[in-house]
């Protein structure tokens, strides 16, 4: 009689990032909703697949704020070159409502995503597991 054995599923680190899954298992949500959602930005406790705790210790999202404040820094920037580029327009009040405007629409972006470059690339100690991506695996811990 032969035995089956379960090979972990492999799950590329491009797509668990942009979809916002567990960094250990890169199946499980962060997330319960979508960045735009009429509800507010609900963030999971723990992973639905493997139970991997996500605020590894009080206070651990802080740092996210210098993430989300890069991410802002870099949209700004960008934006406001390219409106110059476009419409060469000294007026300021131009910039304004237009950095403005996208800082409020792009924050729920910059919400979610430098949560998820944290967890991914800034937090040493976390890395994915490919054990923990199987079908069978049993969330005993984290």
């Amino acid at each position: 009689m032969e035995t089956l054995s379960v090979k972990p599923m492999k799950i590329s680190q491009t797509y668990a990032l942009i979809n916002a899954k567990c960094p250990k298992c890169r199946r499980g949500d962060m997330f319960a909703n979508s960045t735009y959602s009429l509800s507010s930005q609900k963030m999971n406790e723990t992973c639905p697949h493997c139970g991997f705790k996500f605020e590894i210790e009080p206070g651990y999202f802080y740092v996210a704020m210098f993430v989300s404040y890069a991410f802002n820094v870099a949209q700004m920037v960008t934006l406001a070159v390219g409106l110059y580029i476009l419409t060469g327009s000294k007026n300021p009040w131009l910039y304004v409502g237009v950095l403005l405007g996208s800082a409020v629409v792009l924050s729920p972006f910059n919400f979610r995503y430098s949560r998820v470059v944290l967890m991914y690339w800034l937090t040493p100690g976390v890395h994915y597991d490919p054990d923990r991506s199987r079908d069978d695996y049993k969330r005993i811990g984290s």
